[in-house]
């Protein structure tokens, strides 16, 4: 299979939500870091790893069955992809940039109780160990760090509004459709040349959803 979607978003942008429009719409099955921490995805996470570190990718063993990605680690190589795929289209998912930092407060930065399940507890302890290692290895594809210090809310907003205009400056326009997923499928569906579904837009992964897939914390105010 080949990538025909390349998602440039960062995790909290609604990622799970196009994973699943994507899908819907004949784009999947879509990549998305729950299919990463998935224990039969096992195999393949080391070539990612590789990647970080310099090797030359293996795209089609990473992607093997999927046609399009979205969400980390995939988004942090947007680049690569682009030129791996260059029929394949971008999305960058977007969102208002204190609330994107206040729901990754509450969920991808936030931790998981002691006293809740191992399961979820180590679901979420692997994807945050990951993604971690993957960011810090992967900054030469975007440039900088965009969560070098997430304590600091000015500092980690005025990245991901930095992160926001690169990915536009770059992607030729032809290419890229800057996507809020609270649109809808009206502009997803006319950048795809799809028609639109009778069904509601998905509305997956809210903060609240979140932190009961994994059982997270958001840290004390």
């Amino acid at each position: 299979m080949t990538l025909d979607v390349i998602g440039a978003g960062l995790s909290r942008t609604g990622t799970l939500s196009l994973k699943f429009a994507l899908e819907q719409l004949g784009f999947g099955p879509c990549f998305h870091m729950l299919e990463f921490i998935k224990p039969e995805y096992e195999p393949q996470r080391a070539l990612w790893e590789q990647a970080a570190a310099g090797e030359p990718p293996d795209w089609e063993t990473m992607f093997a069955g999927f046609s399009s990605a979205v969400d980390m680690p995939a988004c942090l190589y947007y680049r690569k992809l682009m030129c791996a795929y260059p029929q394949a289209r971008v999305i960058l998912t977007v969102r208002d940039a204190r609330s994107w930092y206040r729901s990754s407060v509450a969920t991808v930065w936030a931790e998981a109780p002691l006293g809740h399940n191992r399961a979820a507890k180590a679901a979420v302890s692997e994807h945050a160990d990951r993604a971690a290692r993957l960011k810090a290895a992967s900054l030469r594809e975007i440039g900088f760090d965009i969560l070098e210090d997430p304590r600091d809310e000015a500092f980690t907003i005025a990245r991901f509004e930095r992160y926001t205009q690169q990915v536009m400056h770059e992607v030729p326009a032809e290419r890229l459709l800057v996507f809020d997923v609270a649109e809808g499928w009206g502009p997803l569906c006319d950048f795809l040349g799809v028609a639109t579904p009778p069904s509601p837009f998905p509305r997956e992964n809210a903060a609240p959803d979140f932190q009961a897939r994994f059982g997270t914390v958001p840290p004390a105010s």
